[in-house]
């Protein structure tokens, strides 16, 4: 089956200045929606510790020469709740989490807030998921970090549990329950679709077979899509799974030409190489103009610029 490339755009929801305009982080998710963007993401941290230097440690699952973009007491907003008041702000744009810390929220409540969100914002909602790289946010809410990966798994199963049966039962060495309702469902058949970061690696592989074959590259497969992308179908295949279902998401910059304004054809010149080499979701990072006018401007550009090299 062929997939249409989906545009989305990754929204700033953080902040290092002493005052931030979150009014306008709202209106520029309401330009997107409007200019057609295909699916808004935002990003998440529950706490920071002050080993801030971890994110640019693989072995700690951060990915090599990264930088956190803020410090220690950069504000962050949660990612739900601001995606609710998108969701309210907005009709069609699609709402992303890239990537939600979820084994950090009680399972059975996070089923609950993507059910609803879900619900009310008719079918729009898309969960990025991943293990992060903080220790300090386990530790916070006493979790162990060396356990990241099987609770993202738990967290999953239930979710997937609570979302598609009417009387859920679940059993783990986690959690147990029997005769559990929890209503109302999402409204997107099998549950809100599930988007899992990770490396080229059998976690990863057999966290993707489980939960829907939907894969945002992480570490060095983000810039190797041509070589990691067949590597994790083959890890698929080893798993157990189906690798002719992987959707991938592609990553492409906001491109500032020598003026200092965004070049919308020098940012959308790795689109064509980025979606042969096997990618159908393109997400675009990058600071929108701080202007609106100027802002639906740049986006409406973008839009046609990508379709007219996809469609």
């Amino acid at each position: 089956m062929t997939v249409r490339p989906k545009l989305s755009l990754y929204l700033r929801s953080f902040s290092d200045k002493p005052t931030q305009d979150w009014g306008a982080t709202l209106d520029a998710a309401r330009a997107m929606d409007e200019a057609g963007i295909d699916r808004v993401v935002v990003s998440d941290h529950v706490v920071f510790g002050e080993n801030l230097e971890a994110y640019a440690d693989p072995a700690a699952g951060g990915t090599a020469g990264g930088r956190q973009p803020t410090g220690p007491d950069g504000d962050w907003l949660e990612p739900l709740i601001l995606l609710t008041a998108i969701a309210a702000n907005t009709t069609r744009i699609r709402l992303g989490t890239g990537v939600l810390l979820a084994a950090l929220r009680r399972p059975a409540v996070l089923a609950k807030q993507l059910a609803t969100m879900d619900v009310l914002s008719d079918g729009r909602v898309d969960l990025g998921v991943g293990i992060g790289w903080q220790r300090e946010e386990y530790d916070a809410v006493g979790l162990r970090f060396e356990r990241r990966g099987r609770l993202l798994d738990h967290t999953l199963e239930v979710c997937q549990a609570l979302w598609t049966q009417q009387r859920a039962a679940y059993r783990s060495p986690e959690l147990t329950f029997d005769g559990i309702h929890q209503m109302p469902k999402p409204v997107q058949p099998g549950g809100v679709p599930i988007w899992v970061s990770g490396t080229v690696n059998p976690a990863v592989a057999r966290r993707l077979s489980r939960f829907g074959n939907r894969w945002i590259p992480w570490g060095p497969a983000i810039r190797d899509l041509k070589a990691a992308i067949p590597a994790m179908k083959r890890a698929i295949t080893e798993s157990g799974g189906d690798p002719g279902t992987l959707r991938v998401q592609g990553s492409a910059a906001l491109v500032k030409g020598s003026d200092g304004a965004i070049d919308v054809r020098a940012s959308v010149a790795a689109v064509p190489q980025i979606v042969a080499d096997g990618a159908d979701d393109i997400r675009f990072a990058g600071s929108l103009p701080a202007d609106p006018a100027a802002a639906r401007e740049l986006l409406a550009d973008l839009v046609a610029a990508f379709r007219s090299i996809t469609d």
